[in-house]
């Protein structure tokens, strides 16, 4: 991946204020340059050839992708993707009022650094809303090519708030660390009953070769593909989907 001088100034600018932010709201665990740059920056950066492929196969022609990021936190990995793809809509949400005002002064940041670039800035809406919520938007359902999550919850959770947002042709990505243990291969087993009923295709893992490259060794993307329209009863309420997991 090359990044165009102005890129690099957005993605440096998103750490800058996540850094002087963090002092006073807690977006991350992380406190250093470099440990946000290879777990937060790196982490997003080394799925973006994934993203582009899984974007191509939508059948929209060459229209950017639209791309949400639900949880999104202090901005990962919605922000970077949407400097680096490029994506054309985008937005990055999370309920928590404070946080999503984080996000829309990144948001304007990253507008100002790449006003001057050759395709201009990608529109980025950081909306305060819970996930589950967004789905009931006639603005917002079934209208996302990309719909992205990332330290958000199990493959199953992420599968049932993420594909109703999703169109038809369009996937849920869901970033997952594979260690090796079991734990992705049994999350995409507990997750099948609940993507079929959603709309969504089997879940399937994406290797990152690049991770290795960079020390993130078994990051991987587990995405899943929408295939038909999402019943109206999903997503389920939060106490419902505690109670009754949808398990294969």
């Amino acid at each position: 991946m090359t990044l165009a001088p102005e890129a690099r100034v957005a993605i440096d600018g998103h750490v800058r204020l996540l850094l002087a932010w963090n002092a006073a709201i807690n977006l991350t665990a992380l406190r250093t340059p470099e440990q946000i740059a290879r777990n937060h920056v790196l982490d997003s950066l080394v799925c973006v050839a994934a993203l582009r492929d899984l974007a191509a196969g939508r059948g929209r022609g060459t229209t950017p992708p639209s791309l949400i990021d639900i949880g999104s936190g202090a901005g990962f990995p919605g922000i970077p993707v949407a400097i680096t793809m490029p994506t054309g809509r985008t937005a990055v949400v999370d309920s928590i009022g404070k946080k999503a005002r984080f996000l829309r002064i990144v948001a304007n940041h990253v507008a100002e650094a790449l006003y001057k670039g050759d395709q201009g800035p990608p529109e980025i809406a950081a909306i305060a809303e819970r996930a589950e919520d967004l789905c009931r938007r006639h603005d917002q359902r079934e209208t996302w090519d990309l719909v992205t999550a990332r330290a958000v919850g199990t493959i199953a959770e992420v599968a049932e708030l993420g594909l109703p947002l999703a169109r038809r042709g369009g996937h849920v990505i869901n970033w997952k660390l594979d260690s090796g243990d079991g734990t992705v291969h049994r999350e995409i087993a507990d997750a099948r009953r609940i993507c079929q009923a959603s709309g969504g295709g089997k879940p399937r893992i994406i290797r990152l070769a690049a991770a290795d490259r960079v020390g993130l060794a078994g990051h991987c993307l587990v995405a899943i593909e929408k295939r038909a329209p999402t019943p109206e009863r999903y997503p389920r309420p939060a106490a419902e989907r505690r109670r009754a997991p949808l398990l294969s």
